[in-house]
């Protein structure tokens, strides 16, 4: 299989990247509002070999991309693990290589509100805040400390307003938007925990 499909100037593809230790049904609810509230047209879950600010390693690469792709079934959705391919091991690195191999093509960085809560330990954050816009997704009990993030306050003005949110992938970067879901309470730690994994 391709590690990433063929593109079109144009498109607007929001990248979910994670370590998908394991993949749940609540990766696949978030993938699926994110396309239709931020008006994407494809997303790709890019499952990491590893997460550089996680001290243990997560299970192997191939038996997650195998169950990714068994949960994650949509025409709009493509499972890579196009950092293995392109070496990278960080974010900015990831875009910096995409952005060169499709011209013309929009990225979207999507991640959880856990995620932007601790976005400003991230290798060249601010580079990846002024060069694609991101979707921020609002899971359980991480709102306010989303909010209330470096990230969050040093880029207040780029912050969209709910209503405009589906114009994401259209604005120039610094641009960012906040979704509140119904969120399934499921995360990967506790499947992990309760030794599901």
């Amino acid at each position: 299989m391709r590690p990433a499909p063929p593109t079109k100037p144009g498109q607007i593809i929001g990248l979910l990247g994670g370590s998908f230790d394991p993949p749940h049904a609540g990766h696949v609810h978030i993938t699926k509002e994110a396309l239709k509230r931020f008006g994407l047209d494809r997303v790709w879950w890019m499952v990491s070999p590893g997460n550089p600010l996680k001290s243990h390693g997560p299970a192997p690469l191939d038996e997650r991309m195998r169950c990714a792709r068994a949960i994650m079934r949509h025409p709009d959705v493509f499972v890579t693990d196009i950092e293995r391919h392109l070496r990278t091991r960080y974010t900015a690195e990831t875009l910096q290589k995409l952005r060169r191999r499709n011209p013309g093509v929009r990225f979207v960085w999507l991640m959880g509100a856990d995620n932007l809560a601790q976005f400003h330990r991230w290798q060249d954050w601010r580079w990846i805040m002024e060069t694609v816009p991101i979707g921020v997704i609002a899971r359980p009990g991480d709102r306010i400390a989303a909010r209330m993030s470096p990230a969050a306050r040093l880029y207040r003005h780029g912050k969209l307003p709910k209503r405009a949110a589906h114009l994401l992938g259209h604005v120039q970067a610094p641009a960012w938007s906040f979704l509140n879901l119904p969120m399934s309470p499921q995360s990967s730690s506790a499947i992990r925990a309760r030794g599901e994994w």
